[in-house]
């Protein structure tokens, strides 16, 4: 598929997004460009069902999402896919592979929509230690720690044995995140039944029992918790 990049020219929306992630918010923007080129940044634009990152490849970027959606994923030894992680604009994906220079990815990454990517590389981060590249390089771990958090909580929902309990494990980790006992998923339910570790079938079935026993009430993506 056709990919068009333009380093370093990015617009002011892309700006902000950018900003949202902790890795970035400089307010400064001579500091930010200072970051940006440290880091080898090269804006892309990747269309849906784009393969980002191919299985058994080495990782030599990581990227941030500025517009669209990502999906990191796996195949089981059936060749079923389980989605890793659904990245939304912000945030960012690769990072500890790409750190680690893994030189055969665990993981295929693909654009879910189309998507605008900020590609970077740790390479030259890690080459100096003064004040200005300590300070990214503290952000960056920083990142890998939250990342780390971040898997834990997926452990918890793939953990529990029964489909129930990992749907009751993922809404209560929504609730949290978004404050609210009306939540909306952020995939579809094809999507969402392959991140949980289940069929689409399975998983609509078991929502329609959780609505007739009065624990959720759902329209489309958004459900209600009601005890």
């Amino acid at each position: 598929m056709k990919r068009s990049q333009n380093p370093l020219m990015l617009t002011e929306g892309d700006l902000s997004v950018l900003r949202t992630n902790p890795l970035f918010r400089e307010p400064d923007r001579e500091r930010l460009s200072r970051q940006l080129q440290v880091m080898k940044a090269e804006k892309a634009h990747s269309e849906r069902g784009e393969t980002l990152q191919f299985l058994g490849e080495p990782v030599r970027r990581f990227g941030v999402l500025l517009s669209g959606a990502v999906q990191v994923c796996v195949d089981d030894i059936e060749g079923n896919r389980m989605i890793m992680a659904e990245v939304a604009p912000g945030n960012s994906f690769g990072e500890s592979l790409c750190f680690l220079q893994t030189k055969e990815s665990p993981v295929h990454i693909f654009a879910s929509e189309d998507s605008d990517i900020l590609w970077l590389s740790t390479g030259d981060l890690f080459a100096a230690s003064d004040a200005f590249h300590m300070e990214i390089q503290q952000r960056f771990t920083a990142t890998l720690a939250m990342k780390a958090l971040t898997m834990n909580n997926r452990i918890q929902v793939l953990s529990k044995l029964s489909l129930r309990g990992k749907l009751t494990a993922y809404f209560t980790e929504l609730a949290a995140a978004q404050g609210s006992d009306m939540i909306r998923l952020p995939m579809n339910r094809e999507d969402t039944a392959a991140y949980i570790g289940a069929n689409r079938s399975a998983l609509s079935r078991e929502l329609a029992k959780m609505k007739e026993e009065g624990l959720i009430d759902y329209r489309k993506n958004e459900i209600r918790i009601l005890r």
